[in-house]
């Protein structure tokens, strides 16, 4: 049942970082993964970054080396920090849990992210 809400999207350069972060309505302590996706129009959906509940990241290939995932547990609240922007970038980025397993069933509304010069 838990409710997940983005903030910190927007419109940054080329090379410029940004910060997202994902706000639970309930105790994230528990959950098995947590996780940032990213869509773009007629494209699919891929995971960019996840987390256990354990903290061990996991990250796609197009993420590692770029950008973060961490969570604050007293504060029920994941984040993706992205550096070194690039237009390819540019997606709607969602935050999910996944209660059990990998399987992602709660999902946020998703945030815009736009690189652009």
């Amino acid at each position: 049942q838990v409710q997940l809400t983005e903030s910190g999207g927007g419109l940054v350069q080329p090379g410029g970082s940004l910060r997202l972060s994902c706000q639970a309505s309930e105790s994230i302590f528990s959950i098995h993964a947590l996780g940032w996706y990213r869509q773009t129009p007629g494209g699919q959906r891929e995971l960019v970054a996840a987390i256990t509940s354990g903290g061990t990241p996991t990250y796609a290939d197009v993420a590692r080396g770029r950008f973060t995932i961490s969570k604050d547990n007293s504060k029920n609240q994941v984040y993706l920090q992205m550096n070194s922007l690039k237009p390819e970038d540019t997606a709607v980025y969602t935050c999910a849990a996944a209660p059990g397993g990998y399987h992602y069933w709660y999902w946020g509304q998703g945030t815009q992210v736009t690189v652009s010069s």
